[in-house]
């Protein structure tokens, strides 16, 4: 079984930053994706950044430029770094991951969510 755990979340002035952390743990046999998803109240799910082992990295158009998403392959932990917060960023982000266990099931997974604020 894997799990996933995420931390990082908090309440942080506009323009400041945060970093995410999202470390899985439990029967991994690899990783081919990882990363996070956020929903604010009321809106969609939407992409914020993930991690592919093929390194194709990949942004939702809204934080591009912004946040950087990285992989430590050695500890299965992604972090996602947000930089110059915006008013508009305040969510529930989701971390997924996505890969093969040591039985080589699939799994697809998401985190419990952590809460980003941002204070204009």
């Amino acid at each position: 079984q894997v799990q996933l755990v995420e931390s990082g979340g908090g309440l942080v002035q506009a323009g400041g930053s945060l970093r995410l952390s999202c470390v899985a743990s439990g029967s991994i046999f690899n990783i081919w994706t990882m990363g996070w998803h956020r929903q604010a109240p009321g809106q969609q799910r939407e992409l914020v950044a993930t991690f592919s082992s093929d390194g194709l990295n990949n942004y939702g158009d809204s934080v591009k430029g912004r946040f950087t998403i990285s992989m430590d392959n050695a500890k299965n932990t992604a972090y996602l770094q947000m930089d110059s917060l915006k008013p508009e960023d305040p969510a529930v982000y989701y971390c997924n991951a996505q890969g093969l266990d040591f039985g080589l099931a699939k799994y697809d997974l998401w985190g419990q969510g952590t809460q980003v604020t941002v204070s204009s």
